[in-house]
């Protein structure tokens, strides 16, 4: 159990580091990359946190999770693409793609 708590401590501090990267972050990148970090943090904290309280369905929570995080992120790369959810910027062009 201690090593759990260890583990959970650890974790919250690196997603404490994360959010304030992602506030005070230099560039937009670092700010997505922050995010991204800070969600696989959230997965992780409530894994952890499943088998602290012994309760094995949180990990299906955290798979869900995890797959709503890498969503996210892939729709924010094609929104900084393309600048919107649609197509290319400019023609109908596969090759713009």
């Amino acid at each position: 159990m201690i090593l759990y708590a260890v583990a959970a401590g650890a974790v919250l501090i690196t997603m404490l580091m994360a959010l304030a990267r992602a506030l005070l972050g230099p560039s937009l990148w670092d700010r997505i990359l922050a995010i991204n970090s800070f969600g696989t943090g959230t997965v992780l904290m409530i894994a952890i946190l499943g088998y602290l309280t012994d309760r094995p369905e949180w990990e299906d929570i955290a798979l869900v999770y995890a797959l709503i995080n890498f969503i996210g992120t892939i729709a924010v790369m094609k929104f900084i693409k393309f600048s919107n959810l649609g197509g290319p910027r400019s023609g109908n062009s596969l090759s713009d793609l």
